[in-house]
């Protein structure tokens, strides 16, 4: 067997207070016990478990972190916050990690995640709450979805599924606003 070389990591402490100053997480309590990753709902489209980011972030692989499908494909559901013995807001540090990665441009060309998770944000900055039909057509316009779906004739299941939401009541036609957008936008507004 060959000797391989392999690459020596150095740890970069700068990454980790950087996170915890900007996020206030303190993402340094994890002591790797995974709980996180083996509540998470979605780690089958991971291509890096959440045990594995925190990892990165102690170690300063901010490249590896910021790059990583994780964070975009993280829902948000805080499994792994509640499940974390230490209490990290580990879903936090997520949304932690895609505004870093918003702010320095990373991994979001030709994103769909990405693409899904902006167009989401900006419904609900719009209206305060989701419009889904609005949602899925302007995510379908800004990825190119929707030509893909007109030019292969799969957009009749689409409109099939759309046709039985709409029947139960699931889909409206029609967005409805909510009460407090000024407070909603308000929160937009503030900075990590």
């Amino acid at each position: 067997m060959e000797n391989e070389a392999s690459e020596v990591i150095s740890p970069d402490f700068s990454f980790l207070q950087q996170v915890e100053k900007e996020s206030g997480i303190k993402a340094s309590a994890c002591y790797q016990c995974r709980k996180c990753t083996n509540g998470c709902p979605v780690t089958f489209a991971m291509d890096y478990y959440p045990d594995q980011i925190l990892r990165f972030i102690h170690l300063g692989l901010r490249d590896l972190a910021l790059n990583s499908a994780t964070i975009w494909v993280c829902s948000a559901c805080e499994t792994c916050t509640t499940r974390c013995p230490n209490e990290i807001d580990i879903a936090g540090l997520m949304d932690y990690l895609k505004q870093a990665a918003k702010k320095m441009r990373i991994g979001t060309k030709d994103n769909k995640t990405y693409s899904f998770h902006q167009v989401f944000l900006d419904d609900v900055k719009r209206r305060g709450r989701v419009y889904e039909l609005g949602l899925m057509g302007m995510y379908m316009m800004k990825t190119g979805e929707g030509i893909k779906k007109l030019s292969d004739n799969s957009w009749r299941k689409d409109a099939r599924l759309g046709f039985d939401m709409f029947r139960k009541g699931r889909l409206p036609l029609v967005s409805k606003g909510i009460k407090g957008k000024k407070e909603v936008k308000k929160l937009f507004e503030q900075k990590y």
